[in-house]
C-alpha cells in the first residue's frame, strides 16, 4: 500500500541530501505500521503527523522504495491483534505504532520484532522489544487542572474521560499524577470510561447527575477518532474541556495543551534508524517530550459562556478566534 506521505515527498527526492545508513548493502527493510484509519484517505487525524516521521527517516538516509518499504495495516481500535499477527507472518523487520496500549497489545503477539512507538502514554518501564517516544510529561499534568481552576475559581468536580477500560494499566502513572494535582487543588475527580460512540449520551447524562463542571481528556488514537462526537456532547452540555493534545482545540475543545506531536514523530525516526542499524530496543532509552504547545479556542469559550483569563492566553502558542 503506497503512503500519502511518500507521494507528497516524492518530488523532493533529489532535493534532500541523504545520509549513508549502515544497513546491509542492497537489503530492502520492511517496516510494519498499524493505524486505526485507512492510510490512503487524506485528512485522517491519526495520520496528521506521519509526514514528519517519513521526512525524518529521509533525513537519516531512509528512502521508501529504495532501502525500505512500509507495510501499512489497519487495526481495530479495540483489538490490534489480527493486524499485528499479519505483520508477524510477513516477517517485518520492525513495527511502528501510535499509542502505548497498542504497543503493549502488539507485544503480546511478538516479543522478538522491535516495536517503536511514535507517541505513547507512559513508557517508563516498557520492557523487552518496545522503545520509542512517550508523550507523558508529569510536570504538566497538574497544569491542565490548574487551567480549569483558573477558568472557574469555584470549580469542584472534574470528569476524566477515557475510552476502553484496558487503558487503565498503561496509564496508571497518568492517574497518579492527576490525582496528586487534584488533591493539591481541592478538586474531586471522577474517571469515566466508555467503549462505543452510542454510549456517549448516557456518559454525559451521568456527568450532569454527578455535577461534573469540567472535563479532562487524555488523548490517544482510540478516543481521538471520536473527537467530533465527544466535543459536540461537551458543547451541548456546556462542559469546558481541556485535552492533553493541542490539536483538539482546533476542532472545538476549549484548551489543548500537550507535547508537540510532530517533534515526537521526528524523534521516533531516530529509534527506527538505530534499530535497523543493529541496536536492540531494550538498549535504547525512552524518548521524552521536550517541546509543548498550548492552543485556546475563543469561539468555544463564547459558546460555553466562559472567559479564558489573560494568564492563560498570554502563554498560548495559538489563539483561535
Amino acid at each position: 500500500m503506497r503512503s500519502i506521505a511518500s507521494a507528497i515527498l516524492a518530488a523532493s527526492l533529489v532535493l534532500t541530501p541523504l545520509a549513508a545508513p549502515a544497513q546491509q548493502a542492497g537489503k530492502i527493510y520492511h517496516i510494519g505500521h498499524l493505524a486505526s484509519v485507512d492510510f490512503d484517505q487524506p485528512g485522517q487525524a491519526e495520520l496528521r503527523h506521519w509526514p514528519a516521521f517519513v521526512q525524518a527517516l529521509r533525513n537519516l538516509g531512509w528512502v521508501e522504495g529504495r532501502n525500505f518499504v512500509f507495510e501499512h495495516r489497519r487495526a481495530a481500535s479495540s483489538d490490534v491483534r489480527p493486524a499485528a499477527e499479519e505483520l508477524v507472518r510477513l516477517k517485518v523487520d520492525l513495527i511502528v505504532v501510535s499509542g502505548g496500549a497498542r504497543a503493549a497489545a502488539i507485544q503480546q503477539v511478538t516479543r522478538t520484532i522491535p516495536i517503536v512507538t511514535l507517541a505513547a502514554g507512559d513508557l517508563s518501564h516498557p520492557g523487552g522489544n518496545i522503545t520509542g517516544m512517550q508523550s507523558y510529561a508529569p510536570e504538566i499534568m497538574g497544569k491542565r487542572l490548574q487551567m480549569l481552576r483558573e477558568l472557574d475559581s469555584t470549580l469542584a468536580r472534574v470528569a476524566v474521560l477515557r475510552r476502553f477500560r484496558w487503558h487503565a494499566g498503561i496509564l496508571a502513572v497518568y492517574q497518579r499524577a492527576t490525582d496528586d494535582a487534584a488533591k493539591s487543588l481541592g478538586l474531586r475527580l471522577r474517571y469515566v470510561h466508555f467503549d462505543r460512540a452510542d454510549e456517549l449520551p448516557a456518559v454525559f447524562a451521568e456527568m450532569r447527575r454527578e455535577r461534573d463542571a469540567a472535563m479532562l481528556i487524555w488523548d490517544d488514537p482510540a478516543i481521538s477518532e471520536l473527537a467530533p462526537q465527544i466535543l459536540d456532547h461537551a458543547s451541548k452540555n456546556r462542559l469546558p474541556t481541556i485535552v492533553d493534545a493541542g490539536r483538539w482545540a482546533t476542532i472545538g475543545a476549549l484548551i489543548g495543551y500537550g507535547p508537540k506531536p510532530e517533534d515526537l514523530y521526528r524523534q521516533a525516526a531516530t529509534h527506527v534508524d538505530r534499530i535497523l542499524k543493529g541496536a536492540k530496543p531494550g538498549d535504547l532509552p525512552i524518548g521524552q517530550p521536550t517541546t509543548f504547545e498550548l492552543i485556546c479556542n475563543l469561539k468555544t469559550a463564547r459558546a460555553l459562556g466562559v472567559t479564558i483569563p489573560t494568564s492563560i492566553l498570554a502563554l498560548a502558542d495559538q489563539v483561535l478566534e
